[in-house]
């Protein structure tokens, strides 16, 4: 790993703030980390624990000590399952431990090669960069640690034709400001499958990290600092010359740039959580800067040089946890590939990803499900032809590595996910993951213009996967069936076998009466928490102020109205206070605009009377997605009928979106000085509200 000295020396700095001492007499130690995307029978049972504790959850991969505080309030839920999770964390509690290990055998299959003749990859999503036809993936990881404040851990991935020593890394400090160096995973997102920024698509990159894993002051803030070096290795370019991936001011150039990352994230109230995400790919070659000067002057001027002489990512993500006696999760990622017209807040190239998890579902199954759609010219740029890549694949979302590489498009991805723990033992898993690329354009980023060269013919990827464990004398037994289509029309199927260190016991189901009585202890919590869901039916109002071009009039549709539907969970936060999230639907000028809300606050000023203020994110569906930032507020009358409609509310909203910006792609797109429109979007809405 090559990091620059003075980056090491700030790191440390910053590790030992002004006016503290590097090892304060009431910090506590640091925290080991859990494997991530390694062991996904266990992570699965652990991210179901998170859940069942209020946790609410941004990034990955998860600290030791934060599951360990969360088991106790998740065994009042599901005895079993923590049970399950607390013997698997026992090998953390040593002074030295082989903590994972695990080897595939698989017999494969694929039609490669039209991936790799078009310029694009057939990976396994998620995998670290494993390619589909890989035999063999190992995986290992020790740790040794000689006391609270210092931790090593030694850890390497290997797979055909490639290992790197992913999860070996260096740690010093204490749960306030830890400091990572090393090859360590992450995962900048809420999601489990669909993360755009940083996931574990591509190998694992050298790092520099300082972050803490116990929440801090009465916001439960949280923080993540991390400097790394990308590995360029591919061979697009627009000039002949291999591997001459920057073009800066019509020079090109060879290099491995920096990236640079800042997570924060606030818990202010019980199960929500709420975070922003921003990275930055500088330097690399010799024209462009690369000084901590640069980096600390401009990471936090996205409309600054970052736009000019770097690139750049961001994303706001959010968490609510549904403490009902069905609990459920429902998280948010709204991305931005660079900024847009109005503000630096308003992210550029958007990507929404939305997901719902149940962790406990009929006693014996659990269920995710996750939509992530981004606009174009996601994983490209104008300097760095690579885009935000390493060792030829994307950093963040998996479904971007299904494409040419180097072409800017868009796509919609979704993903559904069954457990199921049988009669019979052990944990089975079904997973089904569906791609579709927008075909508008499939040609080189710097050559584009609307409508030319003819767009490539992507089919539409489909996986379908079943895996089954089962714990045996100390080790975990299972075996996994992959098969699907990748978006260049080739076939692939993946049969592997593997065995796993230890693990202790897997989550069985509990018998009738332990299960009825988790169901009472669970309901006496929801009733705790004011926890409802609702559904929405009425009418909308709504008026469009659309901006084609700067040198084109803008208009004004007449105000229009259509049906209205929302769904949503909110759960009380105090004695006046509730917050949940809500997803809505209506059609504004013959389009349908979704809105999610992200923030739904309502404040009971009495028993019949509520203030609304939301904030979420519009998706408007014209000629190819266009999407923003909405906000809102509205009033409520509840149980406006006690007696005719009981749990019914009657209920007034007012939203209003600012510059929902859609890209000209289209060769029916008006010409002008700019590449997108905005679309202003006033919207009342009347409706009935009916509790559940």
């Amino acid at each position: 790993m090559t990091v620059p000295r003075r980056v090491f020396r700030l790191a440390l700095a910053l590790a030992c703030v002004p006016g503290a001492f590097c090892i304060p007499a009431q910090a506590g130690g640091l925290s080991a980390y859990l494997p991530l995307n390694l062991e996904p029978e266990m992570e699965r049972q652990i991210e179901r624990v998170l859940i069942l504790a209020d946790e609410p959850i941004l990034k990955r991969p998860f600290p030791v000590e934060l599951v360990k505080l969360a088991l106790p309030q998740a065994c009042k839920i599901d005895k079993p399952l923590c049970t399950s999770v607390g013997r698997y964390l026992e090998r953390y509690s040593r002074d030295y431990a082989v903590t994972h290990a695990s080897a595939t055998l698989a017999a494969t299959h694929s039609s490669s090669d039209q991936a790799f003749a078009a310029g694009g990859n057939d990976v396994v999503p998620n995998g670290y960069g494993m390619p589909i036809n890989s035999e063999y993936d190992l995986s290992l990881q020790a740790f040794v640690q000689p006391n609270d404040y210092l931790l090593a851990t030694a850890g390497a991935i290997a797979y055909k034709g490639h290992s790197q020593p992913a999860g070996s890394v260096l740690s010093l400090g204490f749960n306030w400001a830890q400091l990572d160096i090393g090859y360590r995973a992450r995962w900048w997102s809420p999601a489990t499958d669909s993360s755009m920024l940083v996931s574990t698509e591509a190998p694992t990159l050298p790092s520099v990290t300082l972050s803490n894993y116990e929440p801090l002051t009465r916001l439960g803030f949280q923080y993540e600092f991390f400097l790394a070096r990308l590995s360029q290795t591919s061979s697009y370019n627009g000039n002949g010359l291999p591997g001459d991936n920057i073009d800066y001011l019509g020079k090109f150039s060879r290099g491995n740039p920096h990236l640079f990352g800042a997570q924060f994230s606030i818990e202010p109230l019980p199960g929500w959580s709420l975070g922003v995400n921003r990275l930055l790919e500088y330097g690399g070659a010799s024209d462009l800067p690369d000084s901590a000067h640069f980096l600390l002057n401009d990471f936090f001027k996205p409309s600054g040089t970052s736009q000019t002489q770097g690139n750049q990512q961001a994303s706001y993500v959010s968490r609510f946890i549904y403490p009902g006696a069905t609990p459920f999760a429902v998280y948010f990622q709204y991305a931005g590939e660079d900024t847009s017209d109005g503000g630096s807040y308003l992210l550029g190239n958007a990507a929404l990803t939305a997901g719902i998890d149940f962790p406990r579902l009929w006693h014996h199954f659990d269920l995710t499900y996750e939509y992530s759609e981004w606009q174009n010219n996601w994983y490209v740029h104008y300097i760095y032809l690579d885009g935000m890549t390493s060792n030829g694949l994307v950093l963040g979302n998996w479904g971007a590595d299904q494409r040419r590489f180097g072409d800017g498009l868009g796509a919609r991805s979704q993903m559904l996910r069954i457990g199921w723990e049988p009669p019979f033992g052990g944990y089975l898993q079904e997973r089904v993951r569906v791609l579709t690329n927008q075909n508008y354009y499939g040609g080189d980023i710097r050559q584009y213009n609307p409508g030319e060269p003819p767009a490539y013919p992507y089919h539409r990827y489909y996986d379908f996967s079943l895996m089954y464990t089962r714990p045996w004398h100390g080790l975990t037994l299972g075996g996994e069936a992959l098969t699907g289509r990748d978006v260049f029309g080739g076939s692939f199927t993946r049969l592997s076998g593997f065995v796993r260190y230890g693990g202790g016991a897997q989550h069985v189901a509990a018998n009738d009466d332990n299960a009825e009585g988790d169901d009472e202890n669970h309901s006496s919590i929801s009733s705790e928490h004011g926890a409802e869901v609702f559904v929405d039916v009425g009418a909308s109002v709504s008026e469009v102020h659309i901006d084609l071009q700067p040198e084109l009039p803008k208009t004004t549709t007449s105000p229009g109205a259509s049906p209205h539907l929302g769904l949503g969970a909110r759960r009380a936060v105090s004695e006046k206070n509730d917050l949940g999230v809500r997803v809505e639907f209506d059609q504004v000028d013959s389009h349908s605009l979704v809105g999610v809300r992200a923030i739904d606050y309502r404040h009971r000023y009495t028993n019949s009377f509520a203030l609304d203020l939301f904030l979420g994110v519009d998706r408007y569906n014209l000629a190819t997605p266009a999407y923003s930032i909405y906000g809102g507020l509205g009033l409520e009358w509840l149980d406006f009928l006690p007696r005719a409609l009981p749990k019914w509310g009657l209920g007034l909203d007012f939203r209003y979106a600012q510059n929902i910006a859609r890209d000209h792609v289209l060769a029916s797109d008006p010409p002008g000085s700019r590449p997108d429109s905005f679309y202003k979007i006033d919207t009342a809405v009347l409706y009935l509200s009916r509790r559940f």
